[in-house]
């Protein structure tokens, strides 16, 4: 194996890691044990759903980003047309930000780590420090948190891994079998409260400017270790969500245990099979860790509406106006802001999903409009059917379409619209594919060129 291999296996491994670390957040634990719990003895079929939506549509829409001709994050989201794939990249973005994920990791380094230390303290008082502390530290980067970061993830991988293989050799008790649940729905829905999938499209640009910055220039090379690190990712998250779904899934028939939110679960579970110690390990790990993320996420808001606007908006205007909003968001507690994002994730994931698919589809058909068609009405379907169960529209008749109970009722009427979209024929796009795949060729040409002339 020449040198140049084994850098480029290397290299793809770390950003493997790197991938993992930033998708296997400490917000994402109270998911899969909730899972199992809810889902009892069909813990694996509501895990499923879960991989599906969470571990292999983060998977899909991270490899979507090389794999679509631009090779870029608007080559995805674009397909819907420009001005509407900045809409939902800006939606996908506030979603991130200060609507879900930032005020998440307060609630739950509060209900998973200071609870469990002090449990008289008031999560306002605790939201003020924490964001404070945001504040300071992503207004003025430091490389201390760089470095606590390299540490955080491997601690926190290693504490769910020992307490994985505690569950297993000794388990806390039985599955049971749960009534009245559609386990892979259920799975489903737990996989769009993660946001690994709407988020994983964004992530790509990371491994991206990472293989860049290992010299690689070659655009397959690039699509080739971003795929490698993708696998690798998923591997992992697949192995730990999978090991916290079965320990759920062991407390399912213990009375102690039910009626328990996601974070409270998650504590009593590492109590039962750690002590007080693991509790506080837990604790410690998951504060700082959920810091970590706060301020990586503040400032991917923050860079990403300065270049939305040209500048005009500046970086630490957005950053103080997304800690203020987060803090006011995470004062309405975790199980409030896990119900809000509920219906808003209902809504974004269908037109994601197809755009990401999408991105593959492009590669067999020209014809952008089977996708944007498929795109709008999954959308609508989507937002329809979620103001339907929300407010009751007597529109029930909606419960009917295929998939409905497995929480997939968008998927005939996208394909429905791609169907549609297929009469319409698109000369320019046609075009423009054509000279994008003859730029990609003549680029390909001028690799060789170069590498034929450095031989020389």
């Amino acid at each position: 194996m020449n040198t140049n291999r084994r850098h480029m296996i290397s290299s793809t491994v770390c950003m493997g890691l790197a991938l993992f670390a930033t998708q296997f957040g400490a917000g994402n634990l109270i998911f899969p044990p909730f899972l199992g719990r809810g889902t009892g003895s069909d813990w694996m079929v509501g895990f499923l759903g879960f991989l599906i939506m969470d571990v292999g549509l983060a998977a899909a829409a991270v490899y979507s980003v090389v794999a679509n001709r631009a090779g870029t994050v608007d080559g995805v989201v674009g397909k819907m047309g420009p001005k509407a794939g900045k809409v939902l990249l800006t939606t996908i973005i506030l979603c991130l930000g200060p609507c879900v994920c930032i005020p998440r990791t307060a609630c739950t380094s509060y209900e998973l780590g200071l609870q469990t230390m002090l449990p008289g303290v008031p999560l306002p008082i605790y939201g003020a420090v924490f964001f404070a502390v945001t504040l300071f530290l992503v207004i003025r980067p430091s490389k201390v948190v760089d470095i606590i970061g390299k540490y955080l993830t491997p601690a926190l991988l290693a504490v769910m891994v020992l307490l994985i293989i505690l569950g297993i050799a000794d388990p806390i008790g039985k599955a049971v079998p749960i009534e009245d649940v559609v386990a892979f729905a259920s799975g489903v829905q737990n996989g769009y409260q993660t946001l690994d999938g709407i988020g994983g499209v964004l992530m790509t640009m990371m491994l991206m400017n990472a293989a860049i910055g290992y010299g690689f220039r070659d655009k397959k090379d690039i699509k080739h270790m971003v795929a490698g690190a993708d696998i690798i990712s998923a591997v992992l998250l697949a192995l730990v969500y999978g090991g916290l779904s079965y320990l759920g899934s062991t407390v399912s028939g213990i009375e102690a245990f039910a009626g328990l939110e996601q974070a409270p679960l998650m504590v009593a579970i590492t109590y039962a099979l750690m002590g007080k110690a693991g509790v506080y390990a837990l604790a410690t790990i998951v504060i700082l860790a959920c810091l970590t993320t706060a301020l990586g996420l503040s400032a991917v808001v923050g860079d990403y509406f300065e270049e939305l606007t040209n500048g005009k908006l500046k970086y630490k205007t957005v950053v103080v106006t997304v800690i203020l909003l987060s803090y006011a968001m995470s004062n309405f507690g975790l199980s409030t802001i896990i119900s809000i994002a509920g219906p808003i994730l209902e809504i974004l994931y269908p037109p994601l999903i197809v755009l990401v698919l999408g991105a593959f589809f492009e590669r067999i058909s020209s014809n952008h409009h089977i996708i944007k068609f498929a795109t709008y009405f999954a959308l609508i379907s989507s937002i329809i059917c979620t103001f339907n169960n929300m407010f009751g529209f007597g529109m029930d008749f909606l419960n009917m379409l295929p998939f409905t109970s497995l929480g997939l009722g968008w998927v005939c009427p996208a394909l429905i619209g791609g169907v549609i979209g297929s009469f319409f024929k698109d000369e320019l796009h046609i075009t423009e594919t054509v000279l994008d795949a003859a730029a990609e060729e003549l680029h390909e040409l001028e690799e060789s060129m170069h590498q034929h002339t450095a031989l020389n």
